[in-house]
């Protein structure tokens, strides 16, 4: 995975879902689904940008480990408000494909880091 792809692909991301969930919050009146959907898709960024500090291999894998997970979670909270009818089926498969893309990223580093151990 080059890093600042992932870096670059994530902040965007994350930009996308602050506007969701402001679009949540103001137009939809959801405050909880969006909240989740929030803390989630912010953390994949937020867990690469520690990556880059990180003090070993070991943690590294980790930070990486944490912002997959994060993605997996992600993709749940915005099915979930797809299947609820807050987003449309447009609105989920345009952030489910930015989504997949960091997922399928961050699982390919993980193998291949894992490996290198």
């Amino acid at each position: 995975m080059n890093e600042q792809t992932a870096l670059v692909k994530s902040k965007r991301f994350a930009v996308r879902i602050v506007n969701l969930y402001r679009f949540l919050c103001e137009e939809k009146k959801e405050y909880v689904l969006s909240k989740q959907v929030l803390r989630s898709g912010t953390s994949i960024g937020a867990n690469l940008s520690e990556s880059t500090a990180a003090i070993s291999r070991k943690d590294f894998l980790s930070k990486i480990y944490i912002a997959l997970k994060e993605c997996s979670e992600t993709l749940y909270w915005l099915e979930l408000l797809r299947d609820t009818e807050y987003i449309t089926e447009e609105m989920f498969h345009s952030m489910q494909c930015d989504c997949e893309e960091l997922r399928k990223m961050l699982s390919s580093s993980t193998k291949t880091l894992k490996t290198s151990f």
